[in-house]
């Protein structure tokens, strides 16, 4: 979450551009694009007030909990995957397909 203050100390601090903001802090300069414009849309002025720690900049920012949630993927069964590749016509990749 630091990553998203040190950016925004970059643009308005520093003057740096995107491309120079992303080599510094290891992260894409479409993110750095998507920060800045998400930083301008929820009206956030810079500096920041100091009573703002990260996890409220990024609520600010990116709305709701501070964490994304991945779903759960269901690993497919190699035995049973090996018994389908022996029936006529069926093919690794129609397997992954289903």
């Amino acid at each position: 979450m630091r990553k998203i203050r040190e950016v925004l100390r970059l643009k308005f601090e520093l003057k740096l551009d995107n491309r120079q903001i992303a080599a510094s802090c290891k992260i894409s300069h479409v993110t750095v694009g998507k920060y800045l414009s998400r930083f301008a849309a929820a009206g956030l002025n810079w500096p920041l007030p100091e009573e703002l720690d990260d996890g409220q900049i990024r609520r600010r920012l990116f709305g709701g909990a501070d964490v994304a949630v991945q779903p759960a993927r269901q690993l497919p069964d190699p035995a049973t995957m090996h018994l389908e590749l022996r029936r006529k016509g069926v093919t690794l990749q129609l397997l992954w397909q289903e």
